[in-house]
């Protein structure tokens, strides 16, 4: 199998300072490095996914703003793939499909953010188009989640996200068991 790493949304809206911080972010960036490090040295495709915001109303990835830069820890090196997205799916208008078929890549792992959103819609549209997919559960983040009065905390949006994905849409692993 043909491997490629999808970077999804690791940008600077959801950290610390940015217009929509994520439970834990920085440490899902640490991993997400480790597994584009590992990436880099085998020479397996990196494809960069970054969201701008079409809504007028939007209140994080506004474009032009700062917010929608990569964090630091995974920016794209010169030569790797870029592609910019408006929807939670990753595949939606970005020609994402188009560049793994023609690279022949039949398995996918998906990094990034957010847990409860584009990652999870990513994984389950890759899963649909045949791809096999792994998603690195400690390179994933997630918000605060509420509804009506009760709030769930990120920890525990990402950790259901992960068991709904594992399984039935993907294998869901730590990175030190993919690395």
């Amino acid at each position: 199998m043909t491997r490629a790493l999808l970077l999804v949304d690791i940008q600077l809206d959801y950290f610390p300072g940015g217009a929509f911080p994520l439970a834990e972010p920085e440490a899902a960036a640490v991993a997400a490095r480790t597994v584009l490090d590992s990436f880099r040295e085998s020479g397996e495709l990196v494809v960069h996914i970054f969201h701008v915001a079409t809504a007028p109303d939007a209140t994080f990835f506004v474009p032009e703003t700062p917010g929608i830069g990569f964090h630091p820890a995974v920016a794209p090196l010169d030569g790797e793939t870029t592609l910019e997205k408006h929807q939670p799916n990753s595949f939606i208008d970005t020609g994402l499909e188009t560049v793994l078929r023609e690279a022949g890549v039949t398995e996918l792992v998906i990094v990034g953010m957010m847990s409860s959103m584009c990652i999870d819609s990513t994984t389950r549209a890759a899963h649909e188009l045949g791809f096999v997919c792994t998603v690195v559960s400690d390179a994933c983040a997630a918000p605060d989640l509420t509804l009506g009065e009760t709030t769930v905390p990120g920890a525990s949006v990402h950790a259901a996200f992960m068991a709904a994905l594992d399984g039935s849409f993907a294998t869901v692993t730590p990175s030190a068991s993919l690395v």
